[in-house]
């Protein structure tokens, strides 16, 4: 398996300046570039995590995977081309927008756009400060965070992102979402993070569901949670999920998609078994609807 983490995510929004307000203020992000059509923003070391760029969509637009090295990035070229992928070798222009020294692009099977690359750009000279006070975002080794996206072929997606991509199940999860609706949610890591990665068939035409941020304290969650709860844009209550143990809320993004604001996850461990759950949550994660 050559993919190591989750490096960073695009979005396509409709109003970008309402998006760097709300990723600064309430999700305590550092922004790294702002226009009027475009906003990048830091939680760590690296250049940049998150992009957004003015389009009218409101949802997913890319995710982007890192490789250690350019010989790693090769092998999951040939290997997503022997499963059929059409892959393109990225020119200067967006490895440079970028920043990174390596980049290949592809589709999944719905159309969703992946990146992989080698060679992130560090910024140490410039040190990540959160506007909001936030102790920091758990990244290194795991990444950055997880989203979790809705598909229309639950086994096509199984087989390209587990042989294509090489990403490992970590479980399943039975959900009985409400109103007579269910569905399964499968959960993929690769790496110490319990998933970076999520899949299910989900009520609803937007192709993300969720994107999750890991603060390193309890305080960081529940600050943030007071910011949402203030102006009524919490859409799943503060709980603990049964299957990573995180213990996180839901809040509605100016996209009309959550983001899970979470601490305390526990980590994949060299001797992991696939297991099933009945619920999202041991407790908690309570709907609301929000303002």
């Amino acid at each position: 398996m050559s993919i190591k983490k989750l490096g960073y995510l695009g979005f396509e929004v409709a109003d970008v300046p309402k998006w760097s307000t709300f990723a600064t203020t309430k999700l305590g992000m550092m922004e790294a570039s702002a226009s009027e059509t475009e906003a990048t923003f830091r939680v760590d070391s690296r250049a940049w995590r998150l992009s957004v760029s003015k389009g009218p969509a409101d949802d997913y637009l890319f995710a982007g995977y890192e490789v250690d090295n350019e010989q790693e990035l090769q092998e999951l070229k040939q290997n997503l081309e022997a499963h059929g992928v059409s892959v393109k070798v990225e020119g200067q222009e967006l490895t440079a927008k970028r920043g990174v020294l390596g980049l290949i692009s592809f589709s999944d099977p719905f159309g969703n756009r992946i990146e992989v690359y080698y060679g992130g750009t560090e910024l140490f000279e410039r040190p990540f400060v959160s506007p909001t006070g936030v102790s920091g975002f758990q990244t290194g080794d795991q990444g950055l965070g997880h989203y979790v996206l809705n598909v229309e072929d639950v086994d096509a997606a199984l087989a390209f992102y587990t042989k294509a991509l090489g990403f490992q199940l970590a479980d399943i999860i039975n959900w009985t979402i409400g109103d007579g609706l269910s569905t399964t949610l499968y959960f993929f890591y690769c790496n110490g993070r319990h998933h970076s990665f999520a899949f299910a068939k989900l009520p609803g035409s937007k192709r993300l569901h969720h994107f999750m941020l890991q603060v390193n304290g309890m305080d960081d969650v529940g600050l943030a949670n007071d910011k949402f709860d203030a102006d009524r844009t919490v859409v799943m209550t503060l709980g603990r999920h049964t299957n990573d143990h995180m213990i996180s809320f839901y809040g509605a993004t100016p996209s009309g998609f959550a983001v899970e604001y979470g601490w305390g996850a526990r980590e994949v461990t060299h001797h992991w078994s696939v297991v099933r759950y009945d619920s999202i949550s041991i407790w908690g994660h309570k709907f609301q609807a929000p303002a």
